[in-house]
């Protein structure tokens, strides 16, 4: 593990202050590398590739994995987004987001007051049952575009992609400081259900770790039993078997409106990539009910901009006013994707042959639903919270509909060839990030460490929010055209985002992984250098100091 901090020192009428920069190199390796929120569920992708397995194979191996070790941000119990790139640069995209039961009624959702105000404030809902609780729960996609994911692009078997998280829930996931942290900030939601209780919150489940006494373990053996059904009979046996028996009996005992039907009828969607050509690059996106059209059409105003010619302030600026003509569109058109914030799970991969894949994968808030199938130990999403609660909208709540998502996993492609793999978590802020990391790396050339740690604006809400590590002179600048906010990229709240990327190496020159510098956890993994021979995982990422 490869992460390191650096320490400054100033002296001020006699006081010293202390400022830690913390800094994550990149991955560099001939092999593939895969680049995630979590180190262990990086390193399990890693592993996969290390076995022979290729991007898909690794891609959904990490997705799993995260599902059991930071099961507050995706899971089985969501949906999301993939893009696959070919190494022959054949890009295809797969919707295997969340769905409004087919029971679902508008009204339900009665509104408790208000015209909904701006575009970025709807009116809120009785009893917040779109963003908590059994009415909140969309039908789940993640299974079915996992497996769908593999069949067509895959060489490994679901077994053979899955047997590392069936270890993973049977050890438990680690429940250190930053676990304990999660679970602080949501105890309220997970103390209206006592399965959500009883499996987050009971530290008589918690066991320490033999060799490391700061960490314990919360074992899932529910979670286990059902990772290990699905590898037995097979995906399907989510919306068809006796996995979907347990999940609908669950659902129906806590008052969902999720049913057998739902589960039969899911399907998740192939398509052809939302691309766009910026500079020497082709940017792929998901086409539709997603952040990448308002990505194309933020690098669209940027296009006819020397952007490597800029300043940091008129770097800033200029993002800014692109950024909100993209929201500014995204609003008025499209409706928007909740003000609450988003915990989404972003892996990024590329392979030794060099194909790659974005995948995006939500359970949406924090814990999702906050409801927990206690048969299954499988936590459900909040989709509903992605609708418009008022009617008429175009984004507004019907049965069977498909919400407006914030995810967007992007890969570019150069001469033909796949070159970028990136995405990130973050609910709205996710787009605005993008634009400003991939106009970096196209733009000015950067090299993704370098990306990564450039402070960056938010343009995802009125308010812009500007990085106080940013040059002086950024935030006078945006302010000259946008209400400015000064902020920590902090670990929480999360305001900038938290993107992963890699990056094809050219001829003779390696791959690249990089992660956002500031999680803890994050982590590029990679299978080993090939024309060393070196076969080990290594990973950058781990740790940090501030």
């Amino acid at each position: 593990m490869s992460a390191y901090s650096k320490e400054t020192t100033s002296q001020n009428a006699g006081n010293f202050s202390h400022q830690w920069a913390i800094s994550k190199p990149q991955t560099e390796s001939h092999g593939g590398i895969v680049a995630a929120q979590h180190f262990e569920a990086a390193q399990v992708g890693a592993d996969i590739l290390a076995r022979g397995g290729n991007a898909m194979d690794a891609a959904v191996a990490t997705a799993v994995a995260l599902s059991v070790v930071e099961p507050w941000l995706s899971g089985l119990g969501g949906g999301g987004f993939l893009l696959h790139a070919t190494s022959d640069g054949e890009v295809d995209t797969l919707d295997f987001n969340m769905r409004a039961p087919l029971a679902t009624d508008l009204s339900d959702y009665p509104l408790t007051g208000g015209e909904g105000g701006d575009w970025f404030n709807w009116p809120s809902v009785e009893g917040d049952r779109n963003l908590i609780g059994p009415m909140s729960i969309g039908v789940p996609g993640t299974v079915a575009g996992l497996a769908a994911g593999l069949e067509r692009y895959g060489t490994l078997s679901w077994a053979e992609v899955t047997a590392p998280s069936v270890e993973l829930a049977e050890r438990g996931m680690r429940v250190d400081w930053f676990a304990d942290l999660v679970f602080a900030v949501d105890t309220p939601g997970l103390t209206r259900t006592e399965a959500a209780r009883a499996l987050f919150l009971d530290p008589m489940r918690r066991k320490t770790d033999a060799k490391d006494p700061t960490v314990r373990h919360l074992a899932m053996p529910y979670k286990a039993a059902m990772l290990r059904r699905l590898a037995d009979a097979g995906p399907q046996d989510f919306y068809t078997g006796e996995i979907a028996a347990k999940l609908i009996s669950d659902m129906e005992t806590a008052g969902s409106k999720l049913s057998a039907d739902d589960l039969a009828k899911y399907s998740p969607n192939w398509a052809s990539s939302l691309n766009a050509a910026y500079r020497d690059r082709q940017i792929h996106t998901i086409p539709g009910l997603s952040g990448g059209p308002s990505l194309l059409s933020a690098l669209s105003t940027l296009e006819p901009i020397d952007m490597a010619q800029t300043s940091e302030a008129e770097f800033a600026t200029y993002h800014a006013d692109a950024i909100r003509a993209a929201y500014e569109i995204r609003l008025q058109q499209m409706g928007h994707a909740a003000a609450a914030q988003d915990c989404t799970s972003h892996v990024s991969v590329v392979d030794h042959s060099g194909n790659m894949v974005s995948l995006t994968n939500t359970l949406l808030s924090r814990f999702g639903s906050k409801i927990v199938a206690p048969s299954l130990e499988l936590v459900m999403n909040n989709a509903m919270m992605w609708f418009d609660p008022r009617p008429g909208q175009p984004n507004s709540i019907a049965p069977g509909a498909a919400p407006l998502a914030n995810m967007t996993p992007v890969v570019t492609t150069r001469n033909g060839k796949p070159d970028i793999a990136i995405g990130a978590a973050g609910g709205r802020q996710i787009f605005p990030a993008l634009v400003q990391l991939l106009s970096r790396l196209i733009d000015r050339g950067d090299s993704p460490e370098a990306a990564f740690h450039a402070p960056r604006i938010d343009a995802s809400s009125p308010l812009i929010i500007v990085n106080r590590a940013a040059p002086p002179n950024t935030a006078s600048a945006v302010a000259a055209h946008h209400a400015v906010q000064i902020s920590e990229d902090s670990l929480y709240p999360v305001l900038f985002a938290i993107p992963s990327m890699v990056q094809a190496g050219h001829g003779d020159a390696p791959n690249l992984g990089a992660v956002h510098p500031n999680n803890p956890w994050t982590a590029a993994c990679s299978e080993g250098d090939r024309k060393t021979g070196n076969k080990v995982g290594q990973a950058s990422g781990v740790g940090g100091r501030k």
